[in-house]
């Protein structure tokens, strides 16, 4: 069966470019052999769940979008807030994704900064694209009217006594992100 090579699961459009037809896979879907995920995300009912279904979701259904803020915050273990909906980023001129769960919020970013940093991670042979620490926490400076600069000072605090102070990295990705200038005072403080 064509979900076991390709994972257990596809989206609706990859099985049809695959030659399954939409009648096959409610088929498939009726007999419990698989299920539905996410409106087009369907994956073999034998697998075991799916240990973070959210950021899972949103990888199938947006392969190109990067986990970003305080999803991503949440992810690295640099944040106490709980995320109520799942903050990903997304290109310039690119149509923002839209779905009814799990809860979205999309942002656009610049190319350079879009590209930098991203990490790809693997949950439950899921490819998901997050950010690495460093450049969650420089997007956090980035959008802290947004999300609030309480989440951010935590998000700083949280970085230095659990991950290993990248001084450089961080440089560089608020240099790419134009917001060196808010970061040095913040970063002069905690060294």
């Amino acid at each position: 069966m064509l979900f076991r090579t390709h994972g257990g699961q596809l989206r609706m459009s990859d099985a049809l470019t695959l030659g399954i037809s939409r009648y096959r896979l409610y088929q498939l879907r009726d007999e419990g052999i698989i299920e539905v995920v996410s409106r087009g995300i369907y994956r073999l009912t034998e697998l075991p769940t799916i240990s973070n279904p959210d950021l899972g979701t949103i990888a199938l259904r947006y392969p190109n979008a990067v986990i970003c803020l305080v999803s991503a915050l949440a992810w690295h273990e640099m944040t106490t807030q709980i995320p109520h909906a799942v903050t990903v980023a997304v290109p310039p001129n690119t149509r923002l994704p839209v779905l009814d769960y799990p809860p979205i919020k999309a942002y656009r970013f610049a190319t350079p900064a879009f590209n930098a940093g991203v990490e790809k991670i693997n949950i439950d042979s899921i490819t998901i694209r997050i950010y690495n620490a460093e450049k969650t926490l420089v997007d956090c400076f980035k959008f802290r009217n947004k999300i609030g600069m309480d989440v951010v000072i935590e998000a700083l605090q949280l970085y230095r006594r659990r991950k290993h102070l990248n001084l450089p990295a961080l440089l560089r990705y608020a240099s790419i992100c134009r917001v060196e200038k808010v970061m040095r005072p913040y970063l002069e403080a905690i060294l």
